[in-house]
């Protein structure tokens, strides 16, 4: 391979016009395509085969009009002040009739007469406790009622005992997200000119809230950060500016062609921010693996700038693309976990790194022919002599020096601090987000707050639930009553609502509204109660329940990707085993390499959950408040960072081994490795930590948790594992780190990832590069 990309890079580095232009057609091309596709970002999450999807499924056959999304809009008024008044209940009233009239809202049946026959309702329907025929208890007091305005009823809208937030509860003909463009804003525009000028503010639920870009700018600060670390380590605008503009090249294209395509797959709000992330540490640090291997060619050998091109991909170029291949692979083996969404997020930003490699050896190549021998400066050049005898005395090798002569300070100081960091993780709490973990700046948590206010937690996590006859019969009035007085009777139960049933009224459809919010693991036993077979309501009445509606469908996804966890540490143990046997030829460098990726992710995730979910320090990521992490951060995490551990393990190691291989002492060849590899590791570390900390500004909780747990994770990896626990265990371990059974070494395949078997090239014509570089 390291012969192949010598070639490559040699070729692009004469013909650097051709390759550029193709490189600018398709990204014109992508862009095009992604403007005019007519897809966009989904707000929905779901997982084929789980019981909350098998229920909807059904319901879009047996009851279409009750299978869309909800949604609500909470009123609220100054502190003491009630929203029930004349001007103000008018104002809400006419919000809900003009909202009534929309073709997207569902009018369902609200009593169990309607459903039997009857007429249907006015409006949307309401979720207050009620006495119902054939119900034996009557209603327990709500703290809430409907707003009566001129001594009717406003369908649809509930007031709290105080009078200080109202509630108008929503059904669509469809999911939010499949609602024609503008709906959402349309119906928010409608309440909130109905109460202008009474004093009254409207707040959107969740999922009415409209979806905002997954990009808003902070990414700037990141590649500004990016920038001087690219100063500071290649000396020049020149050079540091050529890695920053291939990442942007890849990452446009890639999230490009995922935008370009989202008109057939689902496309969420995390799903272009990741590859974004992704896509840009990468880019990155790939072009800066190789332009610092040419610059190092042409300062310490004095080779030229087209030998030191071809040189540096047949060395540095190589183990980019065992460095990116790992991270493709650990993307892509998602997809045995067969969760939809999280397939593509995984496969997106899988080609966002597979572009950042192909850019790295085509594009970078042909623009560092570009720029010719003025990547280095005559000054640069004069100094080149000193580079090795500087990095000698440097930092790096003094650290690598104290690693190797106290080994086991380093060993036992990074394992009680990674230990002791993990300690949080034991008690992860894994869910979906909610309005309860935005910034209290936001209307989705205002809208949250008032209504845990108003009427209770339990209001802002609505169950939907289905009840069919066990043979198939009719249900009745009196059956349909003795079902709500069951529902009604339960402990962890705050209200029960009839809302349809079809004509033959063998499926009925209930809203349940639980005692404690999405989130609560009381909530999620509840709808494992109401889902058992051996509930005796169902037994009781002779029906089945199955249980729906965003609440069921978020606490479905969590458990399937509980349950997902595991199964994936486990493809990555294994993987990670097999594929630092093959590049390293040991036993015990891969064991210790694995044990060290295990130790981060755990002491990465109990930091996660101390800032997100504890709330230690949240005010640093800009929340005031805690909540669960999301349910898929784990695993997606868990491959991406696998994957970049390993660049580092392959970067540092691979220096250490070759050392080794040339005759150096095991303590030597550590020492003489690290200070070979570790500043450009150190720069690719701390430019992944400023991209990744820049989404950490994100309004979005969901992109800020996946900012903040990567860059976590890759100042664990980068400078406590493979910076300092790594090179201290080498020490311990001695010559014995390298040894390998001799019949296992027949059987691996030869590896050259650093390209350290390519043969010596011809020592260039000095004068005449110096002439080039003076240009």
């Amino acid at each position: 391979m390291s012969t192949a990309l010598r070639r490559l890079g040699g070729l692009a580095y004469r013909r650097p016009w051709p390759i550029v232009l193709t490189w600018l057609l398709v990204l014109a091309g992508i862009v095009g395509l992604a403007l005019t596709s007519g897809g966009g970002i989904s707000s929905s999450m779901t997982i084929d085969g789980t019981p909350s999807q098998r229920v909807l499924d059904e319901l879009r056959h047996e009851l279409p009009a009750a299978s869309g999304g909800a949604g609500t809009l909470v009123f609220t008024v100054p502190a003491g002040e009630r929203l029930d008044t004349d001007a103000r209940a008018r104002g809400i009233a006419a919000a809900a009739a003009e909202i009534s009239t929309l073709p997207v809202i569902v009018h369902l049946p609200s009593s169990p007469e309607a459903a039997a026959g009857g007429s249907p309702a006015t409006g949307p329907t309401d979720a207050t406790p009620r006495v119902v025929p054939g119900s034996t208890t009557a209603d327990p007091a709500p703290a809430h009622g409907p707003l009566i305005l001129d001594g009717a009823v406003v369908p649809g809208v509930l007031v709290s005992a105080d009078g200080s937030v109202g509630m108008l509860q929503m059904q669509f003909t469809s999911q939010v997200d499949a609602l024609p463009e503008g709906t959402t804003a349309e119906v928010i525009g409608l309440a909130d000119k109905a109460v202008a000028g009474t004093g009254v503010t409207v707040l959107p639920s969740d999922s009415l809230d409209a979806i905002h870009p997954p990009i808003g700018g902070h990414e700037a600060i990141g590649l500004a950060i990016a920038l001087l670390v690219l100063l500071i380590t290649l000396g020049s605008l020149r050079a540091a500016g050529l890695p920053i503009l291939t990442a942007l090249t890849g990452v446009a294209i890639g999230v490009g062609a995922a935008f370009a395509l989202s008109s057939a797959i689902t496309l969420t709000t995390a799903t272009p921010a990741l590859a974004l992330m992704v896509g840009l540490a990468v880019g990155i640090d790939y072009a800066l693996f190789i332009v610092n291997r040419q610059r190092r060619l042409i300062l310490s050998e004095g080779l030229s700038s087209a030998d030191a091109a071809a040189a540096a991909l047949a060395t540095a170029g190589s183990a980019v693309v065992f460095a990116g291949s790992t991270v493709i692979i650990a993307l892509t083996g998602m997809v045995v976990i067969g969760i939809g969404f999280l397939t593509t997020m995984a496969l997106v930003a899988a080609t966002t790194v597979a572009l950042a490699v192909l850019i790295a050896l085509t594009l970078l190549p042909a623009l560092l022919g570009l720029v010719g021998e003025r990547i280095c400066s005559p000054g640069a050049r004069a100094g080149g002599q000193s580079l090795a005898e500087s990095q000698e005395q440097g930092p790096a090798s003094r650290w690598a020096t104290l690693l190797v002569r106290r080994p086991w300070l380093a060993v036992t100081g990074v394992v009680v601090i990674l230990g002791v960091s993990a300690v949080p993780a034991l008690s992860m709490n894994l869910g979906m987000p909610t309005g309860k973990s935005d910034a209290s700046t936001s209307t989705s948590r205002q809208g949250y707050d008032a209504i845990t206010r108003g009427f209770g937690e339990g209001f802002n996590a609505p169950l939907v639930v289905v009840v069919r006859p066990t043979e198939g019969r009719s249900m009745d009035p009196r059956d349909l009553g003795k079902i709500t007085a069951a529902l009604q009777e339960r402990d962890d139960v705050a209200s029960v609502n009839l809302k349809g049933a079809n004509p033959a009224r063998t499926v009925a459809m209930f809203t349940v509204i639980p005692d404690h919010g999405p989130d609560d693991p009381r909530t999620a036993a509840l709808v494992d109660d109401l889902r058992s077979p051996d509930l005796p309501l169902a037994s009781d009445a002779g029906v089945t329940l199955g249980v729906t509606g965003l609440t069921a469908i978020n606490i479905d996804i969590t458990d399937r990707l509980r349950s997902a966890l595991p199964e994936y540490l486990a493809i990555i143990v294994g993987l990670s085993l097999l594929l630092l046997l093959l590049v390293f030829r040991s036993v015990v460098i891969p064991i210790k390499a694995t044990v060290g990726f295990l130790l981060s992710i755990a002491a990465t995730f109990g930091l996660t959950t101390a800032v997100f979910q504890w709330g230690w320090f949240n005010a640093l990521v800009g929340l005031d408040t805690g909540g669960p992490l999301l349910s898929f951060l784990p695993i997606m995490v868990t491959g991406i960072l696998y994957g970049l551990a390993m660049d580092y393990q392959v970067f540092l190691v691979s220096s250490m081994r070759e050392a080794h291989e040339r005759g150096m002492a095991p303590r030597d060849a550590i020492v003489h490795g690290f200070e070979h590899a570790s500043r450009v590791v150190v720069a690719a570390a701390i430019i992944m930590v400023s991209v990744f900390a820049g989404f950490v500004l994100s309004t979005d909780t969901m992109i800020k948790q996946f900012g903040f747990t990567l860059a976590v994770g890759v100042v664990i990896d980068a400078f406590f594992v493979r910076m300092t626990l790594i090179p201290a265990v080498m020490s311990l371990l001695g010559a014995s780190a390298w040894w390998l059974p001799r019949w296992l070494d027949d059987l691996l395949p030869a590896v050259d990832v650093e390209g350290e078997h390519e043969a010596p090239q011809p020592q260039p014509d000095r004068a005449a590069v110096a002439i080039e570089s003076s240009r």
